[in-house]
């Protein structure tokens, strides 16, 4: 059964399928706009990166069934692509897919990105790259000491970002340290949320340990399928070893093995550990999420499928306009 998604701008439907990496989110994403005529808006931040494909997990074109996608490969790798370029790029692709009919779906583990999506993001300062530079110089001779000031001055915002990533660290205590005021606090002020949708957020919970070893096995085949080859290839495109998107798990490691200073076996190990790490990250930013309806299970089970495409159908009926309309 396919169905048509009205025009009307007051009460559009729109689905997000979210939780850890690795728990089907793609695979589900598919089935549902199968069913449903829909096209898959990406909310992954490194799936965004041209040539990041074996190590962001990225759908290559023949997988993804026909069905239209949305904001992968649409930066190069040494471009600064911000949550707010996100935010603007995905209203807008969001329109486009309204406006031909069809079920916007977006999907991936960028909790971030999510937010500024369907909430917006708070005024925040201008860039201060004096400040920046005095962090960063900080941290260099005091590793860890960002995170141990962020704690104090913004123990909520902390929580939320890991000790190791210099840039989201030094963008949070810039605003702090700017506004007089947590970063949390700030985020909580007027935003330009997003207008003229109803969203459904379906996120996946699959048993912890189940995961794990699915994210072990999977790490272990991108590393067989070539992401030393890959990140070679991109370090021979020109492109420096200090780009963002290389500090990624798995990316990073690649790296390191290039460099010689990590083996193979060596990198395997805390690529899966890092990988594990961020997926429970990925566990407590969705459970703080509001009106998310989980469901327990891997997105690829039939039986997971079978509830969430419910769901979805019930969604859809349940709009004043009355959206869902099945085609035979």
């Amino acid at each position: 059964m396919n169905s048509g998604i009205g025009q009307q701008n007051s009460d559009r439907p729109l689905v997000a399928v979210v939780g850890p990496t690795g728990s089907g989110k793609s695979e589900l994403a598919l089935s549902i706009a199968e069913r449903f005529k829909g096209e898959i808006v990406n909310c992954d931040s490194l799936q965004v990166y041209r040539h990041f494909d074996i190590g962001t997990a990225k759908l290559p074109e023949p997988a993804r069934r026909g069905i239209p996608h949305h904001l992968i490969d649409v930066a190069d790798p040494d471009e600064s692509f911000t949550a707010g370029e996100y935010m603007r790029r995905g209203r807008l692709a969001l329109e486009e897919i309204t406006t031909r009919r069809c079920l916007p779906i977006v999907v991936g583990g960028t909790g971030f990105y999510l937010r500024a999506l369907l909430d917006g993001l708070f005024p925040g300062p201008v860039r201060n790259d004096a400040l920046r530079t005095r962090l960063n110089e900080h941290e260099q001779r005091r590793p860890g000491s960002l995170y141990r000031l962020l704690c104090r001055m913004d123990p909520v915002s902390a929580e939320k970002i890991h000790s190791h990533d210099i840039h989201k660290l030094i963008r949070a205590l810039e605003v702090c340290l700017t506004l007089k005021k947590p970063l949390s606090k700030a985020y909580t002020e007027a935003r330009d949320s997003l207008k003229g949708y109803r969203v459904l957020k379906v996120a996946l919970d699959p048993a912890r340990q189940a995961l794990y070893e699915r994210l072990d096995r999977r790490c272990a085949k991108m590393f067989e399928a070539g992401l030393v080859e890959e990140v070679r290839k991109i370090l021979s495109l020109g492109y420096p070893p200090s780009i963002k998107p290389l500090e990624s798990h798995g990316y990073r490691q690649a790296l390191q093995v290039l460099r010689g200073e990590l083996d193979l076996a060596q990198a395997l190990f805390y690529a899966c550990r890092n990988t594990r790490r961020y997926a429970k990250r990925q566990w407590t930013w969705f459970r703080q999420e509001r009106n998310v309806e989980w469901f327990s299970g891997f997105g690829d089970e039939p039986a997971v499928q079978a509830m969430v495409l419910a769901r979805v159908e019930q969604f859809l009926s349940e709009s004043a306009q009355g959206f869902l309309k099945a085609k035979n």
